[in-house]
């Protein structure tokens, strides 16, 4: 069976050494995050994922959910007793408002916590998850009685949230839905259609599930301008929070999937169902993207997550597996075989997700701290830049994080060998659950046209401008210290291969618009290179700094340091062999007519 423990000695190294909370002390909600108060999170936060979530992550994938002849669904053994102890221990208030019963603490402990919960149980995460989605729509863009009225029994998890996007017709051009919205005279909706791929959309762990729908008004423009937000729960609500009678909404069926099988996709009917209106008519489609980049940033913590379970597990199984003998001579003489970490190979995927998942890992809290700072900076400025740079970085988070989460989730099975293909070991789970995070929320493919067809062009290329600078920073910096400098030229390098590739769009891109199409997986790919790498520069700094002081824990920062060079030797070179095939451009990938790729005659 496999295993999971919480890294929480790399989270705090992050927070507490690299982020350096403590810092921000003087703002709102940053008050309380002292580094004993982050400790004690972050550490009992592991303790609980991997005592209670963990043990249920293989028998809830082997059960799945059930659908019942009622429309009724129930979760795999022990979800429910797992979801009370989430709820009753307060997890998923950790950083909502306090106004409505959060704690207010900043969003970087959420993401910490996020992390290992769906290390250790992806499926069971994503229900507690896409409910904070929808706290944060409804937050944005809901009227003070809806906060009123749902927000505090979501937030303390009594209460669930989805988001309903997709219908079987379409899903990334929602201008399409044919889900409708009549006006009713006591100020309500009629809600009828079908949403498709609803995860969480009906289960037996909370009282009353808050769905978020996107359906159109009579005479809404026949587009994404007409599409309109609506909140519909499951239970109607009465003004003093009581939960009256049934909705007209039903699961008819659930989805049969490759991987998260212990979260409900559902198939949900609405038949007249009473819903609101949240924000303004035929301005939906802005409500649900604040719900849909929070997902978004979700989403790419759970390619870290995957990474990083398959990982650990896969150190376990190498240390432990004998097969052969180094190539050097016996590493160990009197047993039969070396253990197959001897095998350089073995080591390179092992190293791999090394650097991605602590890189990744510094990636995703950092950027946990821009949304925080979004908000609460001190300065319009400094907000602004926290603004402009998390948007530009959300679809890399998403997109580049789990295409790299993936790729490490199959190497860690790989490491295993046939053994890893045998469900008993737990490896194809995790391959199988890391492959819906490349699809969910927005295939990378359209992260990719989101990064390089708006990202980069948005406010005259404030944005990537910001990004550049920040970077370009901290490489002159570090290049004052001689352990860093090799490090600071090398990254220098490859964001030189960015702003190399940035330039070539913007050069040709305009004129035959299939070349930013044919270019943006590449370059979402070369950002992703950049901004780990940045990551691990400013690890290294602060892991050289902690050794130089001669503090304890010598052996971990001496780890970051020698990971950081793999990473600048191992991972940035890849920079300038993308922005080759980016710029080769789109005349070779569209010169075929489409009946050429017919293979059989």
């Amino acid at each position: 069976m496999p295993s999971y423990t919480a890294p929480t000695r790399d989270a705090r190294f992050i927070i507490n050494e690299m982020l350096d909370l403590a810092g921000y002390a003087d703002l709102p909600g940053f008050e309380a995050a002292s580094v004993d108060v982050t400790d004690a999170v972050i550490n009992e936060g592991g303790k609980f994922c991997a005592e209670v979530l963990a043990p249920l992550n293989q028998s809830g994938d082997q059960e799945g959910c059930t659908r019942h002849e009622d429309g009724s669904v129930t979760t795999p053994k022990g979800f429910k007793e797992a979801f009370d102890q989430f709820r009753e221990a307060g997890w998923g208030t950790l950083s909502q408002p306090e106004e409505f019963g959060g704690q207010g603490m900043p969003h970087v402990l959420g993401f910490a916590f996020e992390e290992f919960v769906s290390s250790a149980n992806q499926a069971f995460g994503m229900y507690p998850g896409l409910t904070n989605g929808a706290v944060s729509a409804l937050l944005a863009k809901g009227s003070q009685e809806q906060k009123e009225k749902y927000l505090p029994k979501m937030i303390s998890n009594e209460w669930t949230g989805t988001m309903n996007l997709t219908e079987p017709h379409c899903g990334t051009d929602l201008g399409m839905i044919r889900t409708k919205a009549e006006p009713q005279a006591d100020g309500s909706y009629s809600i009828t259609g079908t949403k498709i791929f609803i995860s969480a959309g009906e289960h037996d762990m909370a009282e009353n599930i808050i769905h978020l729908v996107l359906a159109k008004t009579p005479g809404a423009p026949d587009s994404s301008k007409g599409i309109s937000l609506f909140v519909v729960p499951k239970f109607l609500v009465g003004d003093d929070g009581s939960i009256g009678e049934r909705n007209g909404v039903v699961c008819g069926s659930i989805e049969h999937k490759m991987g998260i099988h212990g979260n409900a996709t559902c198939v949900l009917n609405y038949d007249g169902a009473k819903g609101w209106l949240v924000g303004e008519e035929n301005k939906g489609l802005a409500a649900m993207f604040i719900m849909m980049n929070a997902a978004r940033l979700g989403v790419g913590v759970q390619g870290l997550s995957q990474a990083e379970v398959a990982y650990q597990n896969a150190v376990a199984y190498a240390l432990d597996r004998r097969q052969g003998r180094a190539l050097t001579g016996p590493a160990e003489p009197e047993a039969q075989a070396d253990p197959i970490f001897v095998h350089p190979d073995v080591r390179r995927m092992l190293m791999d997700a090394k650097a991605f998942t602590e890189g990744m890992r510094a990636l995703c809290l950092w950027g946990a701290l821009q949304v925080d700072l979004t908000h609460k900076a001190k300065t319009e400025e400094e907000r602004e830049q926290a603004d402009m740079l998390i948007g530009l970085l959300t679809p890399v988070i998403k997109g580049y994080g789990t295409d790299k989460g993936y790729e490490v989730a199959t190497n860690m099975q790989q490491v295993f060998g046939g053994h890893g293909y045998i469900e008993e070991w737990g490896m194809s789970q995790f391959v199988r659950d890391a492959r819906i995070a490349q699809i969910y929320e927005g295939t990378n493919g359209v992260q990719a046209m989101d990064l390089c067809g708006r990202k980069l062009a948005q406010k005259g290329g404030a944005a990537i401008q910001a990004f550049f600078k920040v970077v370009g920073d901290d490489i002159a910096d570090a290049k004052g210290d001689d352990t860093l400098a090799p490090m600071a030229e090398a990254l220098e390098k490859a964001l030189g291969q960015q702003q190399a590739a940035t330039m070539w769009f913007m050069q040709n891109a305009m004129q035959n618009p299939n070349h930013l199409g044919a270019g943006a997986h590449h370059y979402m790919h070369i950002m992703g290179i950049v901004t780990l790498g940045w990551m691990w520069l400013r690890m290294a700094k602060v892991a050289q700094a902690a050794l130089a002081a001669g503090g304890e824990d010598k052996a971990f920062y001496e780890g970051k340091v020698a990971t950081a060079r793999y990473y600048m030797d191992r991972y940035l070179p890849d920079a300038g062999a993308l922005r080759r095939k980016l710029e080769a451009g789109s005349e070779s990938l569209m010169a075929l007519d489409e009946d050429a790729f017919a293979t059989a005659a």
